[in-house]
């Protein structure tokens, strides 16, 4: 079970040091390792991607990870009836995918698509594996990734900040945005009173009532 933060990440080495040095439960994203394993079968012709090819046995697997995960969600299981349902579901199919891994790791040319995605599953295991151990730990950071996606597919539009300055109060003003999506505020509200508000703080504790899930926003 659960023995403090926790970090998910992709396999940029930069985050295991990140994990080690602050004591975090490590995990994988499967969204990450999934993709691998897409551009394997997508490097295949058309017609040779047949089900007995490495690239569709683990993609088909995965997908029952996520028949898992999914069938968790639309069913509202607990933490704890989510960490059992993962065990009797999920523990056998990465045994499976390792298995599978382990099998043609060495078979295929390292640097071919499939060899990124073998490599890339057998280096990152102990932490795709490891969010069987709780029911509280998520399988990807989908969620994250898609409340920031808004804000990336903008990028070439943050390249004409004129100054740091400004493109500090772009980040600030999206990360409020998204913190109120996360809260379920509306944005337009929360922005109409933080403003109306704003110029009125003197302190900190004057600043922190206007985060939005503590600012008094007026009825419509």
């Amino acid at each position: 079970m659960s023995r403090g933060s926790v970090l998910m990440s992709d396999g940029y080495e930069v985050y295991a040091q990140v994990a080690r040095t602050h004591d975090l439960v490590h995990l994988g994203c499967w969204a990450h390792g999934r993709r691998y394993v897409v551009e394997a079968l997508d490097a295949l012709p058309k017609n040779a991607r047949t089900p007995d090819k490495p690239a569709s046995q683990l993609l088909a697997l995965i997908a029952r990870l996520y028949a898992v995960e999914s069938y968790a969600q639309n069913n509202n299981l607990s933490a704890s009836e989510r960490h059992h349902y993962r065990q009797e579901q999920s523990v056998a199919v990465l045994g499976q995918i390792q298995a599978l891994v382990l099998a043609h790791l060495h078979s295929v040319m390292p640097g071919s698509s499939l060899g990124k995605a073998l490599h890339y599953l057998s280096a990152q295991w102990p932490k795709l594996s490891r969010y069987v151990e709780d029911g509280r730990y998520p399988s990807d950071n989908n969620p994250c990734e898609n409340s920031i996606r808004p804000f990336v597919v903008g990028r070439r539009n943050w390249l004409f900040s004129d100054t740091v300055a400004g493109a500090n109060a772009s980040a600030n003003l999206y990360s409020l945005l998204q913190t109120c999506k996360v809260n379920g505020i509306n944005s337009y509200r929360y922005l109409k009173a933080l403003l109306a508000a704003l110029p009125l703080a003197q302190t900190a504790d004057d600043y922190e009532a206007l985060l939005p899930w503590n600012i008094a926003l007026p009825t419509e």
